[in-house]
């Protein structure tokens, strides 16, 4: 038997043993705090407020790739991508859904500037893109038509 195999197999049983016994305890993650208030909010505009967005640029440096069509709203893939320098956070949202923020990625410095998700739409309504750079905050939106509601 390969001696360094044997020697991984006898490591990896013993912190094993350590983590059953409770000896051994994993470091705490470190994610980004949850915005509770944004993603609990029901209408558009206080989801946008709650992200901290007092104004809205538009902006042609944001691109969303989604269907124009989905036939099945449980399931629509959008991607974001930003080419504004500095940029910070990427949020998502389905403007006419009963919980319309659907997802926020922070964008570490140097880090491409891109975001992809499946998310649910239960109606036809605009996707929106905002996005966080340099203390601004850029928009874009794009109209997606649901064919079957995937929130109800």
């Amino acid at each position: 038997m390969n001696r360094q195999r044997r020697t991984l197999l006898t490591v990896a049983a013993g912190t094993g043993a350590l983590a059953a016994a409770g000896l051994l305890k994993p470091m705490s993650a470190r994610a980004a705090t949850w915005n509770k208030p944004g993603f609990e909010s029901k209408a558009a505009a206080d989801a946008i407020k709650n992200i901290g967005a007092a104004h809205l640029i538009e902006s042609k440096d944001i691109t969303i790739t989604a269907p124009d069509i989905a036939e099945n709203g449980a399931v629509v893939p959008v991607a974001v991508a930003s080419r504004i320098p500095n940029t910070q956070s990427i949020s998502i949202l389905a403007e006419k859904n009963p919980f319309p923020l659907a997802a926020t990625f922070e964008v570490a410095n140097g880090a491409e500037s891109y975001a992809s998700v499946r998310i649910k739409m239960g109606q036809t309504s605009n996707v929106r893109a905002i996005v966080k750079a340099d203390g601004k905050f850029y928009t874009t939106a794009k109209e997606v038509k649901v064919t079957v509601g995937g929130c109800g």
